[in-house]
């Protein structure tokens, strides 16, 4: 077999920040991929976290590294999304990706105050003051505020 190195395949994409609203003091760690999305005033971005079109996070939210939010998810404000957080939109109602009929895809939301813990995948939505533990699966809405973590994610205790 011949390989040849050091050459650029047509298929390969670069790493983009494109089409993006910035709010104020917004800080980003390159690299990222970032497209048609909104990000409010005083947020970090660290590396390696892709955020896609129409989702728009909240002022004084924290992403930390490799995470990845799909499209149509709102983050509300002061939150902390930590190390390999994963939003997933697409339920797999066929039994395969949507890949052309998006209109099974859910829409995301996270209220204010929540923080995520490292390797969470979330997929559905998250109301106010609520805390994720690492590595939980929150497959139901969580509508009362405290603590969750597992697989589902289930509530530990209230926070005080």
């Amino acid at each position: 077999m011949n390989i040849e190195f050091n050459k650029t395949p047509a298929f390969l994409l670069k790493v983009q920040i494109r089409d993006v609203k910035f709010g104020k003091n917004v800080k980003i760690i390159e690299p990222v991929n970032l497209f048609e999305c909104t990000i409010g005033d005083n947020c970090l971005v660290a590396a390696f976290v892709e955020i896609q079109k129409n989702t728009i996070i909240g002022n004084g939210t924290r992403i930390q590294s490799h995470s990845f939010i799909c499209e149509n998810v709102t983050i509300g404000e002061n939150c902390f999304i930590a190390h390999g957080v994963m939003f997933a939109d697409d339920m797999f109602k066929t039994g395969a990706p949507c890949f052309q009929d998006k209109s099974t895809r859910k829409n995301i939301v996270i209220g204010n105050n929540v923080s995520l813990g490292t390797h969470a995948t979330i997929m559905a939505n998250i109301c106010d003051n609520v805390v994720i533990g690492a590595g939980a699966v929150v497959t139901k809405e969580i509508t009362k505020p405290g603590i969750y973590a597992g697989n589902p994610a289930r509530f530990f205790r209230a926070i005080s």
